[in-house]
C-alpha cells in the first residue's frame, strides 16, 4: 500500500507526510540565502496560519451544505453549531498564535523585511475565502481593497493558479451563510405563524406592534426609575429611547415593509427559552461567536503588527496597522447584533401565542 513502506505498515511520518510538509520552511524555489532562524520563524507561523484557515474553510463549507436548503431538520442544527464552534476554537487559538510573533523584536524583522517584496497578507486567498463564505459584501471593505480584482491580476501574473481563482468565482456567486441564516430566519414561526400561511402576515405585524408597544412601556419604567433616584434630565432621556424605538421600528419594518428575517430572529432571541427555539437560538449564538472571535483575531494581529513596524506602510503598499484596524469595523452577522439593541426583559414581553406549538403547555 501506497505510503506504507517495505514493512507494510502506516507510521506517523507516512500518514502526515511529514518530510515534504518540513522541505517547505526554506523559502520560495532558489531563495537564496536560506532563511536565517527570524525568517524561518516567520514563514513557519504564517504556513501554520494556512492550515488552520483551510481546516476553517472545510468547516464552513460543511456549514453552507447544512444550511443551503428549503428546510434545515431539527438533526442538522447539532451539526451546524459543532461545526461553527470549531471555527471559532480555531480563530480563538490562532489569536494567541501572534503572541508566538511578537517574539521577533522590530530589529529582527526589519533585517529580512525586504525579502517579503510586495506580498501582502491580503493575498491570503483562503483568509479571503473565509469572508466571502461567511458573506462579507465588498462595500464593507476598507475603500481600494477589492479581492476578486487582486486575484484576478494574480492569476494573470501567474502568481496563484486558474483553479484557485475559479473557486474564488464560484464563492462569489454562491449565496453566503449569512444570505443562507436570513433565508432560514424568514421562515421562523412567528406565534405559531407559518410564512406559508394567508393570515401570517398579520400574524407578524400584530407581533412586531406588541413588541414595540413593551418597548415603550420598558421605557416610562426606565425614566420613573431615573427619576426617582434624581438622575438624568427625563427630556434627554425620552428623547434617547423615542429614537431607540424608532430605531427598532425601522430595523422590524426597513421602507415601511416588514422584514420576517429580522421578525423572526426578534422571536427566536426573546423567547429563547422554549423548548423548539433551543437549537435555533443555539445555532444564532454560535454564528456571533465565530464573528466575535474573527475580530479578536483581526485586533490581535493588527496590535501585533503595531508593535512590530509602528505605523509603516504595509509591504504590500497598504496603510498597514490603519488598514488593519479599518478591518475591526466589519460586521457581517449585523442583524444578530443589532436585534440585541431592541430586546426588552422578559416579564414584559408579550404572551406567546400557540405555546403548545412550541413545545411546553403554559398551564404546567
Amino acid at each position: 500500500m501506497e505510503g506504507e513502506g517495505a514493512s507494510g505498515r502506516m507510521t506517523y511520518g507516512n500518514y502526515l507526510r511529514l518530510e515534504e510538509m518540513l522541505a517547505l520552511q526554506e523559502g520560495p524555489s532558489g531563495y537564496s540565502p536560506e532563511p536565517c532562524n527570524d525568517e524561518k520563524h516567520f514563514i513557519i507561523v504564517h504556513q501554520a496560519f494556512e492550515l488552520w484557515f483551510k481546516l476553517v474553510l472545510s468547516e464552513l463549507k460543511e456549514v453552507h451544505k447544512l444550511m443551503n436548503s428549503d428546510s434545515i431538520s431539527e438533526h442538522s442544527m447539532p451539526k451546524i453549531v459543532h461545526h461553527m464552534k470549531r471555527v471559532s476554537e480555531v480563530f480563538d487559538l490562532m489569536s494567541q498564535q501572534w503572541k508566538v510573533m511578537e517574539t521577533l523584536t522590530p530589529q529582527d524583522f526589519l533585517s529580512f523585511r525586504d525579502r517579503l517584496g510586495t506580498s501582502s497578507g491580503f493575498e491570503s486567498w483562503q483568509l479571503r475565502q473565509i469572508e466571502i463564505i461567511l458573506g462579507l459584501e465588498q462595500q464593507q471593505r476598507d475603500a481600494g481593497m477589492d479581492p476578486l480584482s487582486h486575484m484576478k491580476q494574480l492569476e494573470s501574473e501567474g502568481k496563484i493558479s486558474s483553479k484557485v481563482l475559479i473557486e474564488f468565482e464560484a464563492m462569489i456567486n454562491s449565496p453566503s451563510l449569512n444570505d443562507l441564516l436570513t433565508n432560514w430566519l424568514s421562515r421562523t414561526p412567528i406565534n405559531g405563524s407559518l410564512p406559508s400561511e394567508s393570515t401570517d402576515e398579520k400574524v407578524v405585524s400584530n407581533y412586531i406592534n406588541r413588541h414595540l408597544e413593551a418597548m415603550s412601556e420598558h421605557s416610562k419604567q426606565v425614566i420613573s426609575h431615573f427619576k426617582s433616584i434624581g438622575h438624568g434630565n427625563e427630556s434627554t432621556l425620552r428623547e434617547r429611547l423615542e429614537k431607540s424605538i424608532e430605531g427598532a421600528k425601522q430595523f422590524l419594518i426597513p421602507g415601511g415593509k416588514v422584514s420576517r428575517s429580522r421578525a423572526g430572529l426578534l422571536f427566536i432571541e426573546s423567547y429563547r427559552n422554549l423548548p423548539l427555539l433551543s437549537w435555533p437560538r443555539t445555532l444564532i449564538d454560535s454564528f456571533v461567536e465565530v464573528e466575535e472571535s474573527i475580530l479578536l483575531f483581526r485586533n490581535s494581529h493588527a496590535r501585533m503588527v503595531e508593535r512590530m513596524i509602528g505605523r509603516r506602510m504595509g509591504t504590500g503598499g497598504s496603510s498597514g496597522v490603519d488598514y488593519l484596524d479599518a478591518t475591526l469595523k466589519y460586521r457581517i452577522f449585523v442583524d444578530l447584533w443589532t436585534v440585541r439593541t431592541i430586546l426588552v426583559k422578559r416579564e414584559l414581553l408579550p404572551e406567546v401565542a400557540n405555546p403548545e406549538y412550541y413545545g411546553f403547555n403554559s398551564h404546567s
